[in-house]
């Protein structure tokens, strides 16, 4: 009878009964799918929520659902993802970090203790009510509410019970712990207290340690393509940031200290030797942000352009981008043209490799990044334009292209190598991703005989070679204007 195997798994060289025998082959040349250039992470603090775990949000009453309401702190995550979506980010990896000194909500009805199942002053807001459903039953409903986290509805016959259901629900505002004699005695209603945010964490509890995964070190693995620390001004954070960056593929977005001096920025990124492509140093300008719910709050400049550089496609610098909900900064004040920076300084900053928001920009009166560069000297990689797109290509080979390891080494694998990586450069050139220049296509794949000589084959090597052409970004626009009355005007055809 007819045999239906996969293929690969059939020796046809050696059948031993005749029959008909049908190979299932799947598809050869894999299909790359770009991954998400979006995901911006951000490490920062909350009054509720898990500690050194990494959330994904996609909006700012999500990020209350996770991490409760604002607070007046610098590094507040639901500040900073209020202030990124106003930049057009939407999608969020975040990480909650405390100083350790965080405490737990808790109240005790009858035999039970209450306790919130996170660290928080949010918790002090728990009401937990437990009625008799009926007596028939002899049901009890244990009710816990919260204005911003939500209200759920437990049921169960004594407090073990109740406390399996709690445990058994990982969105469960509570956890119950019972001490002696299950049965509930006693009915009511209270609100937990004694919960604590702890003070505000120093610089080290953002990186946080690697291999604990804590902090900084939590987004790994997460597919942020860009990343900050909330509210850091420490510069000494920045090496670990570099480092974590060029690690992971990750564009990260660093401030310096409130109210820096364009001399201390420069002797900052000098003595640290921040010079990657893999960190942007914003300059310590913090701004002003009219917040809906504290009002204003002083925001660092990390958080507002690592929000647009997450909301733009990854051939895109962040220069010239304008930025929203600014109303000021430290060296502008209130009054968004008082000062500003004057050529000199801008010119200090752009050539040390730091960058900053400032108005007026080169299209007019409103806040942008300034140069849309990151740390590095080369004027070849310094483009945030490059750090995204290299990372974004990267990314995308490495989630498909290793489906080819364990392939028998022929031509066929050559081919079906070549045809995945070009499908891919492909695609990007029809989005806009990759552009022509020249009447030239701007990427080219090497992976045949040529670049894979025998003896290195028979050693299970195979290797690609792929080139690609970014394309540039307008920096340094030059008109050249001649002007007067003596001027003589040749107009050639079809030019006015």
């Amino acid at each position: 009878m007819p045999q239906l195997i996969q293929s690969g798994a059939l020796n046809t060289a050696a059948l031993p009964v005749p029959d008909l025998y049908i190979q299932i082959a799947q598809p050869e040349t894999l299909l790359i799918s770009g991954v998400s250039s979006g995901l911006l992470g951000i490490v920062g603090t909350a009054s509720w929520g898990p500690v050194d775990v990494s959330t994904l949000v996609g909006s700012v009453g999500q990020c209350r659902e996770f991490f409760a309401g604002k607070r007046g702190w610098a590094s507040n995550l639901n500040v900073a993802v209020d202030v990124a979506v106003h930049q057009g980010a939407s999608q969020f990896c975040l990480v909650r970090v405390t100083d350790g000194a965080d405490k737990a909500a808790q109240a005790s009805l009858g035999a039970a203790q209450i306790r919130a199942r996170y660290t928080g002053s949010a918790g002090n807001a728990v009401v937990v009510n437990v009625t008799r459903q009926s007596y028939r039953d002899g049901q009890f409903v244990l009710s816990v509410s919260h204005e911003e986290l939500g209200a759920t509805a437990y049921t169960g016959a004594d407090w073990t019970a109740l406390a399996q259901a709690l445990a058994a629900d990982t969105q469960a505002l509570v956890l119950v712990e019972v001490a002696g004699d299950a049965a509930i005695t006693e009915t009511g209603s209270v609100q937990l207290a004694g919960g604590a945010d702890g003070g505000e964490p120093a610089p080290g509890r953002f990186v946080g340690v690697a291999e604990a995964r804590t902090g900084l070190y939590a987004l790994t693995n997460q597919g942020c393509s860009v990343a900050t620390l909330a509210g850091v001004g420490d510069t000494a954070t920045m090496v670990p940031m570099l480092a974590f960056g060029r690690d992971e593929g990750i564009y990260m977005i660093a401030a310096g200290p409130k109210g820096e001096t364009l001399a201390q920025a420069i002797q900052s990124k000098t003595a640290y030797g921040l010079w990657s492509h893999a960190l942007k140093y914003m300059h310590g300008d913090w701004l002003w942000w009219n917040d809906d719910t504290l009002g204003l709050q002083l925001v660092s400049p990390a958080v507002f352009a690592a929000g647009k550089l997450a909301a733009l496609s990854p051939e895109q610098s962040g220069l010239n981008k304008p930025l929203a909900g600014i109303v000021g900064s430290q060296k502008n004040g209130l009054e968004a043209t008082r000062f500003g920076y004057s050529l000199a300084e801008l010119g200090a900053l752009i050539e040390n490799g730091i960058d900053v928001i400032c108005n007026p920009s080169p299209g007019g009166q409103y806040w942008a990044i300034r140069a849309g560069h990151n740390t590095s000297q080369s004027a070849a990689v310094q483009s945030d334009a490059y750090t995204r797109l290299t990372n974004y290509l990267a990314r995308s080979l490495e989630g498909t292209m290793g489906q080819y390891v364990g392939s028998v080494i022929n031509d066929s694998l050559f081919g079906n190598i070549r045809a995945s990586i070009l499908g891919f450069l492909s695609s990007l050139l029809s989005q806009g991703i990759l552009g022509v220049t020249g009447g030239r296509l701007p990427y080219a794949v090497l992976c045949d005989s040529s670049n894979n000589p025998g003896d290195r084959v028979a050693t299970g090597y195979v290797q690609a070679d792929v080139q690609v052409q970014y394309q540039g970004i307008n920096e340094k626009f030059i008109i050249n204007l001649q002007g007067g009355a003596s001027v003589s005007v040749s107009t050639a055809s079809g030019s006015v």
